[in-house]
């Protein structure tokens, strides 16, 4: 179940203390990319509360969830329209409503 969260906590301190710099052009892969590791670590988290996480739904989850993501990201580049927006859209929505089913069973226990 804490998986997800310990893969997280580990992304994070590499990123905060590694000296890599992202260029600005890259930013929208980047947003996506993030939201969408983030959407499949909360729905991780929550399948493991509900007592039914799958490692192999996670994984396959998260990496499908990431190149759509940057797919769309990049179509939308390529087309002058700004489609990561539907991605960053998605994956807020269902980040805020994994975080909020997590609070309720957080509170219940």
């Amino acid at each position: 179940m804490w998986l997800p969260v310990v893969g997280l906590l580990i992304g994070l301190a590499i990123g905060f203390f590694s000296p890599v710099q992202i260029p600005i052009e890259y930013s929208k892969y980047l947003s996506v990319g993030i939201l969408a590791a983030l959407d499949s670590v909360f729905g991780g988290v929550r399948a493991g509360m509900e007592d039914h996480f799958d490692s192999t739904v996670f994984v396959t989850g998260f990496f499908s969830n990431t190149l759509l993501a940057a797919v769309l990201a990049y179509i939308g580049d390529r087309l002058g329209v700004d489609l990561y927006l539907a991605a960053i859209f998605a994956f807020g929505v269902r980040l805020f409503q994994n975080l909020a089913i997590i609070r309720r069973h957080m509170l219940h226990k």
